[in-house]
């Protein structure tokens, strides 16, 4: 799979080629400055999770819309987590309510910037575009009767709106997408 992704991305170049750019840029931004160009470590890619109610904005209106504007989380620890999202992340969509489901993949395209609708500093927003939906949801129902998300905030903390996701946990919800689809 990583081969295949890696063809697409740099079709002209050999697959170790390939690999080393993929991994290099991952890890440095070429940024111009004074002098020309040179090149800075950039963060690490985060995995995120944001819930939404579908009968209030749901994946199919963030596809038809091609980007958004994430607010109303209000919890201070969803808060916390909303203040270290970063431009080029990758966030799982959850459907709350009646769904109860992972159902896409979203990229952060602007990071944390004060809520212009509210008159107090510690509240954030992000922006977000569409990457894809996932083959099929993956439900919490599954994600709950999965020893591997025993430590996942999804199932621990249950109401948190903006939570991180690990590699692992990333991985798991994907290979989960792929069964029965």
């Amino acid at each position: 799979m990583c081969d295949l992704i890696l063809s697409v991305l740099y079709p002209r170049v050999s697959a170790s080629s390939a690999a080393t750019i993929f991994v290099l840029s991952n890890i440095f931004a070429a940024r111009e400055g004074q002098n020309g160009l040179y090149y800075e470590e950039r963060s690490p890619m985060a995995y995120w999770l944001f819930k939404e109610e579908p009968e209030h904005y749901s994946l199919d209106d963030l596809f038809r819309d091609k980007r958004t504007t994430w607010k109303g989380v209000a919890n201070n620890l969803a808060l916390k987590h909303l203040r270290s999202v970063q431009k080029g992340d990758l966030v799982l969509y959850y459907h709350t309510g009646k769904e109860k489901a992972v159902v896409g993949v979203m990229e952060v395209v602007k990071g944390p910037y004060p809520d212009s609708t509210r008159d107090d500093a510690r509240f954030v927003v992000v922006d977000v575009k569409p990457v894809r939906r996932l083959p099929r949801p993956v439900s919490l129902a599954e994600i709950k009767s999965n020893p591997k998300f025993a430590d996942f905030a999804l199932v621990r903390i249950s109401r948190l709106s903006v939570m991180p996701v690990t590699a692992g946990h990333w991985a798991e919800i994907e290979r989960l997408s792929q069964q029965g689809s």
